[in-house]
């Protein structure tokens, strides 16, 4: 991108106007927030979530009610090919699928779940950007976003093992996506909470008054960032693991 082009874009730095998205788990807490936030700067979104198309459109609101919904699940590659040929190109990719059970790593079924985390929290990732940086880089821009989390920094506060693997994984898998797409200027980067507001997190029933901030951040507070790796003003930052944590761990 040429310095005039990347000038003009920076008079409205925070702006998403022109920008066609793809949102992957976009029902979820982190994912509904993200759609929100990335329609109100002015982007084309498209959604995709595992979940039935109502509670996805129920979890994000009125944004989602002119948005393209597609149900798939982003650890199935095959299906994640069939998306990006559907939808065609887009300019940005948010990732925020993710899960993480609470359950016994030493019970002797617990294989199957360690599977299925690392198939959503990392394969998943993988998958998208196996189908859709390739038309990025193409098109000589792009920009990606994935979800970390504190727990791949530091090994987790209440998390089990394979959800700290998987997000620990995001972090170089961060790292060497950039990489690949830096000189295209496609540009990837990470956000990595601490614990959020959302319905996981609830479950996991962790007191907030354990983290230095004495409260959980808001998916908004997510959304914000993710929208902001995906403008203009974020135009040379690439292959960062953004820290979103109230304090919980400087990186």
């Amino acid at each position: 991108m040429d310095i005039e082009t990347v000038d003009h874009a920076l008079r409205n730095p925070f702006g998403l106007e022109g920008i066609r998205m793809l949102v992957a788990g976009a029902g979820g807490g982190i994912g509904a927030a993200a759609v929100q936030v990335c329609a109100e700067q002015g982007a084309e979104i498209v959604l995709a979530d595992v979940v039935a198309e109502d509670a996805a459109r129920q979890a994000i609101g009125a944004a989602a009610a002119r948005m393209p919904y597609h149900r798939v699940d982003t650890s199935d590659r095959a299906a994640v090919t069939a998306l990006a040929e559907s939808i065609g190109p887009v300019d940005a990719l948010i990732d925020a699928s993710g899960i993480s059970p609470l359950d016994d790593w030493e019970s002797e079924d617990w294989d199957a779940a360690f599977d299925r985390v690392i198939g959503v929290n990392l394969r998943g990732p993988i998958n998208l950007a196996r189908a859709f940086m390739p038309g990025m880089i193409a098109a000589g821009h792009g920009r990606i976003v994935l979800t970390g989390s504190v727990s791949g920094r530091m090994g987790g506060i209440k998390c089990g093992p394979h959800y700290a693997a998987s997000k620990g994984g995001i972090q170089s898998l961060t790292r060497w996506l950039a990489q690949k797409g830096i000189r295209h200027n496609v540009l990837v980067n990470a956000v990595a909470p601490g614990s959020i507001a959302t319905p996981m997190a609830a479950a996991m029933r962790i007191d907030p008054a354990l983290y230095p901030q004495g409260r959980a951040g808001r998916p908004r507070e997510m959304g914000a960032t993710m929208a902001f790796l995906c403008s203009p003003g974020a135009g040379f930052i690439s292959g960062t693991v953004i820290d979103v944590n109230g304090g919980t761990y400087f990186g």
